[in-house]
């Protein structure tokens, strides 16, 4: 049986999924077999595994760190939240249901099973498994019964090192009060410290270190550093939608929907010269784009709702009408279409007229698609000439099926990708792009070197530019080269000494 050590934090957020992330990198350079691991993981950015299966990104993030294809077992249970109080919950990769808070706060500890016999099956093919909790150990409200915190900790006999953020603000009350609020056997779990987001002089912080051991009586790990690492986010807190980016040469705008998901479609752009890529939640900020990206959405109908009564719809469709590009992806690709209809209830029930963008309709299903795919642009005219041919991977997660509408108007439509798909192995088509709009089911799209650069030729060529400077990277590569970054730096400010005691020792 591996040996474990996990990572909780006083806060979302803290950065316990890039610390997990990192430790996996460090151990996997180390030699050790390694594998991560979080038993209940709340977000809307999810991931289809090779078996169609689905899963979080935080841990497909942790599994490349670790150099392992992404599993289920490394996240056996996902809750994808539907509206402010439920959620869609998946077990083992496939959907269970929806339940409310509530309802969920009720039915967890019948998943203990299913989390166990997901991390023993982990720790018999591992050296070392890396936990990773969620939001706060200290939450009064979500203590009893614990699955995800010091109930995984004492389930899977892992020490755990608590994780405070001193970027925000109040680190030494957050770890001290979050020690003090755990009960003398959770606290007697916790093995180290780990302040994150350090910036400036380590020395001027070294007496409230002093005084934090002092309190607590438990090691300070390390103070590590703010890090600007370019790997994928968890859910929708990312410092990405807060970020000031200024308009570049290529401006491209995606529209921050209230339940957005998936929003690491585009993070490939990020990696190209000239390109800006800002997050827009009000109309206000849109401007005049390049590109308008619609992103996926756990509630297409609900998201659609809110751009029509802020505005947003409006401005988008001025843009359409001016000429420029719109690519919606999973959600955003539904919204694009004439209208979406939903029979049995999946959304918001009935029928909603869509943007008119695209001449297709959207039925909602009862049952999710989960596949991954490989294929290539069509053959496509116009503006987005410059993709036909290219090849693309990715997968899908969506909830019913968009198909043609009938109508003269039609004639022009062509679909936007030829596909296999990776579980039944048919051939298929998918999307539609029309003039200056293009949609699509198919999340990563842009993962693959040459899309992303095919995308950003369409916009220069549009605007009367040579972008053939302006290329990217493989984007596989370029996060291989990031994780390394992030081991090397915890390296230098973490007490790896100390955690492998850690780790040794366990919870004796």
């Amino acid at each position: 049986m591996a040996k474990a050590i996990m990572v909780q934090g006083t806060m979302s957020n803290a950065g316990k999924s890039l610390l997990a992330a990192g430790l996996c990198r460090i151990f996997r350079q180390d030699g050790f077999r390694v594998a991560p691991f979080k038993s209940q993981n709340m977000a809307l950015n999810s991931f289809i595994t090779e078996e169609g299966l689905e899963m979080g990104r935080a841990q497909v993030m942790q599994a490349e760190a670790a150099g392992i294809a992404p599993s289920v077992l490394m996240n056996p249970i996902l809750l994808k939240p539907t509206n402010d109080t439920g959620s869609q919950v998946i077990v083992n990769g496939e959907v269970l249901g929806t339940m409310s808070a509530r309802e969920y706060f009720r039915y967890k500890k019948q998943l203990v099973p299913d989390i166990l016999k997901a991390y023993n099956a982990l720790a018999d093919a591992c050296d070392i498994v890396v936990l990773e909790g969620a939001g706060s150990p200290a939450e009064i409200n979500l203590k009893e019964e614990d699955i995800v915190n010091m109930g995984m900790a004492r389930m899977a006999g892992a020490p755990v090192l608590l994780v405070g953020d001193i970027d925000r603000g109040g680190v030494f009350a957050q770890l001290i009060g979050t020690v003090e609020l755990l009960e003398e056997d959770e606290r007697s779990m916790v093995k180290g410290l780990i302040i994150n987001k350090f910036r400036g002089d380590k020395t001027i912080l070294d007496p409230g270190v002093e005084m934090l051991e002092a309190r607590c009586q438990i090691p300070v790990v390390g103070v590590a550093p703010y890090m600007d690492i370019q790997v994928e986010d968890e859910d929708s807190l990312s410092e990405r939608f807060t970020r000031k980016t200024q308009a570049d040469l290529i401006d491209i705008a995606v529209i921050r929907l209230p339940r957005i998901s998936n929003f690491t479609d585009f993070n490939p752009f990020e990696s190209i010269p000239g390109v800006s890529l800002r997050y827009v939640g009000r109309v206000s900020d849109l401007g005049s784009p390049d590109m308008i990206l619609l992103p996926g959405t756990k509630n297409t109908m609900g998201d659609l709702l809110w751009m029509r009564e802020s505005g947003m719809e409006a401005a988008i469709l001025k843009e359409a009408a001016r000429g420029k590009v719109i690519f919606g992806i999973c959600g955003g690709y539904q919204m694009l279409g004439e209208s979406l209809r939903d029979p049995f209830g999946v959304e918001s029930g009935g029928v909603m007229r869509g943007m008119g963008l695209l001449p297709m309709e959207t039925v909602f299903a009862k049952t999710k698609t989960r596949t991954r795919v490989t294929g290539s642009f069509g053959s496509l005219c116009g503006v987005f000439a410059p993709l036909s041919g290219c090849e693309i991977q990715g997968y899908e997660i969506h909830m019913g099926e968009t198909l043609e509408t009938s109508g003269e108007e039609t004639d022009l439509l062509r679909p936007a990708t030829s596909l296999r798909d990776g579980v039944s192995q048919e051939e298929k088509r998918d999307g539609g792009c029309l003039g200056n709009v293009c949609g699509t089911y198919v999340h990563g799209i842009f993962d693959r070197e040459g899309a992303a650069e095919a995308m950003i030729r369409v916009l220069g060529e549009k605007k009367g530019l040579d972008v053939s400077a302006m290329t990217g990277v493989d984007f596989a590569a370029f996060k291989e080269t990031q994780y390394d970054i992030l081991a090397a730096e915890l390296r230098k400010h973490l007490d790896m000494k100390k955690i492998y005691e850690i780790l040794e020792r366990g919870l004796e």
